[in-house]
């Protein structure tokens, strides 16, 4: 149905209460959103979408597009954003292929304008996407990681929890958990102790973090000696555990060190 401003519902789209939808924007047949929110001019909107409660989706924006994959034959995905979510000015999230079958990002996040979220990847809650961050399939965000502008990232690569990666990288190899990551080639250079503080880490929280990662990436050893030293040596925690597990599962092998790096490496 075409409504009064000029949008275009489709009359079995499934739309909540309280819903604002404004003017010369485009909502396909299979699509949820949910009680409350707010969805701009111009905002595109097609089959798969499945848009949580209380979000704001801003002009230009599309979302559920199918994925920019050649290998995807049509099947049916969908591309679900949680509650409570911003989704700024030319945002593009694409739908999942029979990969994961889904593309999702969590409540409370908020992407920037110009952001692209490729098809399979997975976002958690309270992500942070900054202006022009490119997000290549299948690539896995966990909660309160922040990417600064104009970052790309390579496909099937993990990003963990309470990260902060410096604007205009590239990144190449999974980001662990907890830590600051910049320069190029991407590396880690510190723990990022002024987000864990907004966040409510304790002192001895931190303490710990620094001195898993100083042992890492620091002092010289080996990833596998390290993990070998951290795992026997430092008493058991939930920090550790979380370190030690995003290592074990990271197929692709995770970022280097500023001194474990060559110096003429860098630009």
């Amino acid at each position: 149905m075409t409504g009064q401003n000029n949008s275009y519902v489709h009359p079995e789209a499934k739309i909540g209460s309280n819903v604002e939808i404004g003017p010369f924007t485009y909502i396909e047949k299979d699509v949820v959103i949910g009680d409350g929110t707010w969805i701009g001019p111009n905002v595109t909107i097609f089959n798969g979408a499945r848009i949580g409660k209380n979000c704001r989706i801003f002009p230009g924006a599309v979302i559920s597009g199918i994925p920019q994959d050649l290998k995807f034959d049509g099947e049916m995905t969908t591309a679900e954003i949680g509650d409570s979510t911003t989704i700024r000015e030319y945002v593009t999230i694409n739908r999942g292929t029979s990969y994961a079958d889904k593309t999702v990002v969590g409540s409370n996040c908020l992407l920037m304008a110009y952001a692209h979220v490729a098809h399979d990847c997975i976002l958690g809650d309270n992500v942070i996407l900054a202006n022009s961050v490119n997000l290549a399939g299948h690539v896995e965000i966990d909660d309160w990681a922040i990417v600064e502008g104009m970052v790309g990232v390579q496909q099937f690569l993990k990003i963990g929890a309470h990260s902060f990666i410096a604007a205009t990288s590239f990144v190449r190899k999974n980001v662990p958990p907890f830590v600051k990551a910049a320069r190029e080639p991407l590396a880690y250079v510190g723990v990022n102790s002024i987000g864990l503080k907004r966040r409510g880490f304790k002192t001895e929280q931190i303490n710990r973090i620094h001195e898993i990662y100083r042992i890492l990436f620091v002092k010289g050893y080996s990833i596998s000696n390290a993990v070998e030293i951290i795992q026997n040596e430092l008493e058991d925690s939930p920090e550790k555990d979380h370190i030690l597990d995003f290592i074990k599962n990271s197929d692709n092998g995770i970022i280097k060190g500023l001194q474990q790096l060559p110096r003429e490496q860098f630009s």
